[in-house]
């Protein structure tokens, strides 16, 4: 898969799973607030990962299988944690969430600025591995599964 292949179906990733985290998101979050986000989560990447396999599934076959979906997988969870670290710096701190959460698990009547940004910077870090995680392991999923088709139809050039 050249290179290019790639970018075109990463792009095609992330277009496809915002729309789908949308979709989900306002199905599911409504029923749970606590889970909600995190299952519509897991289902955009899985179900557009499903999509583009499908739809590259010619492109991953014309070399290694596992090669093609290790370079857009790579490709994918970059522009992931590309993405986590961008919204976290652009809000200043991480988020009212993860200071309520501190606050609840913690005193932190005593906490100085080093502790707050400490313990954001170590949520921060814990949110990525995690996004990263799943990311890699759905998005392993739904490429494989969408790439199994056999093209019926050659096109020739």
């Amino acid at each position: 898969m050249k290179f290019a292949d790639v970018v075109i179906a990463v792009a095609l990733l992330a277009v496809i799973a915002t729309f789908l985290l949308f979709g989900f998101g306002i199905v599911l979050i409504p029923v749970s607030t606590y889970y909600g986000p995190d299952l519509a989560s897991i289902l955009s990447v899985l179900v557009a990962n499903l999509i583009v396999g499908y739809v590259f599934a010619r492109k991953i076959r014309e070399e290694s299988r596992m090669s093609s979906i290790g370079k857009i997988l790579l490709l994918f969870v970059a522009l992931l944690l590309v993405t986590i670290l961008a919204e976290y710096g652009a809000i200043g701190h991480a988020s009212a969430a993860i200071d309520d959460m501190l606050r609840s698990t913690y005193s932190t009547s005593s906490w100085t600025n080093t502790d707050w940004f400490a313990y954001e910077e170590l949520w921060l870090s814990y949110s990525a591995a995690l996004s990263a995680a799943v990311g890699l392991v759905f998005g392993f999923v739904g490429l494989y599964v969408g790439s199994i088709r056999k093209p019926t139809v050659q096109v020739k050039a």
